[in-house]
């Protein structure tokens, strides 16, 4: 029986944990837990910013958008998640599927482009500081977010037509509790030679790209530094850099992570799919907050000073 868009097709089937069904209730206590930690981090650093005259800088304007980024992650995945391990409802429909889908791998994008930008920042503060406000000017950022975000919707757009041209037979259960590419047209009883080859085109253009450049970024920051004389003032610039850092690795560590089991580890067992596919979400936009908070003292004096008076 083969199901497509042109005719009548099954709804696709979400997946928790298999055999662990009857323990679904408590185990979502704990995404529960991280969801709110990253609701309650991201959207504290965003009031934090925008009540902030003195956070009104470039550095903490990308930083809004890597929060504002993350909170488009959580609320493109939670709902499926809780419906299914709340209220056991697997099922989603092929279209609301995609649309998912599509937003997933659009935040996703958007995170990878903004810590590129953090990136150019950190390198634009330490070599040049003195025209860094110049260079970054509020202008500039509103450009740098709308690029983005276009470049995000631009590259991500073609994929759920492409999805929509392929044909789908019994096998219709997801690996996970939300909906991604290279989970849906593995599905696919057809030819899907041209999706994989479109989603592998995307990673290398996009988050391959982004990442070589962030790599290239923290060279020339190093070159910079190391022609600091005072020791003191090459580890204060540094220390500047540690946050990014850390956002970076928790971001791109997990996703290369999840490709590379979805590409070449197909037959490794449900658990670690599923597992890693939950960390590629959910770890950056809960420890983004926190690894923030903590190395960013101006952050972390507006977040106490604002608890205290109250």
């Amino acid at each position: 029986m083969v199901f497509s868009n042109e005719s009548n097709y099954r709804p696709f089937l979400l997946t928790g944990f298999p055999g662990l069904e009857d323990s679904h209730p408590l185990i979502s206590i704990l995404f529960c837990v991280l969801y709110l930690i990253a609701l309650m981090g991201n959207i504290t650093i965003l009031v934090v910013i925008r009540v902030e005259q003195s956070l009104h800088a470039p550095m903490y304007i990308f930083l809004s958008m890597l929060a504002a980024s993350d909170l488009g992650l959580c609320a493109a995945t939670l709902p499926t998640l809780l419906m299914l391990f709340w209220f056991n409802i697997r099922e989603i429909d092929f279209d609301g599927c995609l649309t998912q889908m599509f937003f997933i791998h659009v935040f996703s994008l958007m995170e990878s482009g903004i810590l590129l930008t953090m990136a150019f920042d950190r390198y634009v503060a330490i070599s040049n500081p003195l025209r860094y406000t110049n260079i970054l000017t509020n202008s500039t950022i509103a450009k740098i977010g709308v690029g983005l975000l276009l470049r995000a919707v631009a590259v991500i757009f073609p994929g759920p037509f492409l999805i929509k041209q392929l044909k789908f037979c019994k096998a219709n259960v997801l690996s996970h509790s939300y909906c991604l590419h290279p989970d849906i047209i593995k599905l696919a009883c057809s030819d899907h030679r041209i999706s994989s080859i479109y989603g592998l085109i995307i990673i290398l253009i996009t988050f391959g790209v982004d990442s070589v450049l962030i790599l290239l970024s923290y060279v020339k920051i190093l070159i910079t530094v190391l022609g600091i004389a005072s020791r003191a003032e090459q580890f204060k610039a540094l220390n500047t850099c540690v946050s990014h850092i850390c956002a970076v690795l928790l971001v791109y560590i997990p996703m290369l992570g999840v490709s590379i089991i979805h590409r070449f580890a197909k037959h490794a067992p449900p658990v670690v799919h599923i597992i890693m596919g939950y960390v590629y979400l959910l770890i950056p936009p809960v420890l983004n907050p926190v690894v923030y908070c903590i190395k960013t003292r101006e952050i972390r004096t507006r977040i106490l000073g604002n608890l205290l008076k109250v």
